[in-house]
């Protein structure tokens, strides 16, 4: 993996900062391994910071990596990690501590999408699957990222290889306001 790609998954705000000063061409680089670039990296940990400063020296938010997934992809798709369901489980019955991690690690997440689809990320960009952003919002059952994804309009009409609408996901899994937020778009 390149370093500004490492550094960039792992958080690590100066080395980042210290490689693009040192070379400007590390900004849109991608590895070798998975084709993925530094901001694709960022955008997997859900690192708002360096997401932030990269897109600030305009990163191209619609490169895409081996997988055909763009920066887009993997923001809809973060979770929360094993160390956070950890924390909120622990601090869950301590005056809603949990709770509020829980909410506050979900508008970290809509505000790193929002930045994307600030900065041009194409909302309908679909991967080595056909799916795009919105599919996977749907299987993740996610009504804010889906309603950030409408408002940019994405298209809930758009079929991947399996032959499915994000609409078709939504009736699939049973979940009937998002089936619903979709209806009204179509």
């Amino acid at each position: 993996m390149e370093p500004i790609c490492q550094a960039a998954y792992n958080n690590d705000f100066k080395e980042v900062q210290l490689l693009l000063e040192n070379n400007s061409n590390y900004l849109n680089i991608q590895d070798s391994f998975g084709g993925d670039t530094p901001l694709i990296c960022a955008c997997k940990q859900g690192n708002n910071r360096i997401v932030s400063y990269l897109l600030q020296r305009n990163a191209d938010v619609n490169l895409r990596n081996k997988k055909e997934r763009t920066c887009l992809h993997y923001a809809v798709r973060k979770r929360f990690n094993f160390l956070d369901y950890v924390l909120i489980i622990i601090l869950m019955p301590v005056m809603l501590i949990g709770y509020l991690l829980m909410v506050s690690k979900t508008k970290q997440n809509e505000n790193l999408i929002k930045m994307l689809l600030r900065a041009g990320a194409d909302v309908n960009a679909a991967d080595f699957s056909g799916s795009t952003a919105l599919h996977y919002a749907c299987e993740m059952k996610n009504q804010a990222v889906i309603s950030l994804l409408l408002e940019a309009h994405a298209d809930p009409s758009v079929k991947n290889q399996e032959g499915e609408t994000p609409l078709d996901i939504a009736r699939r899994l049973q979940f009937s306001n998002i089936e619903s937020m979709l209806k009204k778009t179509s």
